[in-house]
């Protein structure tokens, strides 16, 4: 499978890491304004880096944009007679819409929309996507991909802005829960790799848990609460201080402030 992916800044350099590792492309085309960064990437010896954008193309079957949104629309005209039946063009370009795209390329291409989160640089990203009416025959192909790093779902494209509020910024946000629960474990003495490592673990495990049970999460906690015990007290007052609320507060105020950029 051919790979070009298009702009390889924070995202596309992410997506690039989590395809090798998984030796997802038997060829990869990486292009950048400026390789310095990117160069060593060539000692895969599959990996060809680049500032010609038309070349990644011609010489790739699947195309997957990480530019910046104000780039995109002049990179697509820029490359759309280079377009064969062959590609499958996947975006990971939030607020621009599969309309905008085939306004530039046409309709009579595979077009997929997705929203990877940089977990997949590590095989762990929950990627969202969709597709135009002709991309539904390569859904599955572009599930493929994402699937060998980390976990993908079809949703209708008016999700989509959803969809990158909970997995690409949800990132940062159990970030923030985690760095919480190591400083929450530095003030009750163990030093700060200790705390982290075990935030760290505690949450994979969570998540590991609802993964593999299917469980709702209130399941685990009744798992682990007893009547008048420590796990009920501390939730209890996380709840009192407004964890939940603060949380739910906070994505939707992300959500709109999405929402705003796509009436920009």
């Amino acid at each position: 499978m051919k790979i070009a992916i298009i702009g390889t800044g924070n995202l596309g350099l992410s997506i690039a890491k989590g395809i090798l590792h998984s030796d997802g492309a038997t060829k990869m085309y990486m292009t950048k304004r400026n390789l310095a960064s990117i160069k060593s990437f060539e000692k895969y010896g599959n990996v060809v880096v680049t500032t010609d954008n038309r070349e990644a193309v011609k010489q790739s079957d699947i195309l997957i944009f990480a530019v910046q949104p104000g780039h995109f629309a002049q990179i697509l005209e820029d490359t759309k007679d280079l377009l064969t039946e062959n590609h499958v063009v996947i975006s990971t370009i939030t607020g621009f819409s599969i309309q905008k795209i085939e306004t530039v390329i046409g309709t009579d291409n595979y077009i997929i929309r997705s929203m990877p989160n940089t977990a997949i640089s590590v095989g762990k990203s929950m990627t969202c996507m969709c597709s135009n009416t002709k991309g539904k025959k390569r859904i599955d192909l572009a599930k493929a991909i994402f699937n060998q790093m980390g976990h993908s779902m079809e949703v209708p494209e008016e999700q989509m802005q959803a969809a990158t509020v909970i997995c690409a910024s949800g990132i940062a946000f159990w970030m923030r829960l985690i760095r919480a629960t190591t400083q929450g474990a530095i003030q009750l003495g163990f030093d700060a790799h200790e705390a982290q490592e075990l935030a760290m673990h505690t949450c994979e495990g969570a998540a590991s848990l609802l993964i593999e049970s299917g469980n709702h999460p209130e399941e685990e906690i009744d798992r682990v609460t007893t009547p008048m015990g420590c796990t009920i007290k501390g939730l209890n007052e996380m709840e009192h201080q407004g964890l939940s609320s603060s949380l739910i507060r906070g994505i939707v105020a992300s959500f709109d402030k999405i929402t705003e950029f796509k009436k920009q």
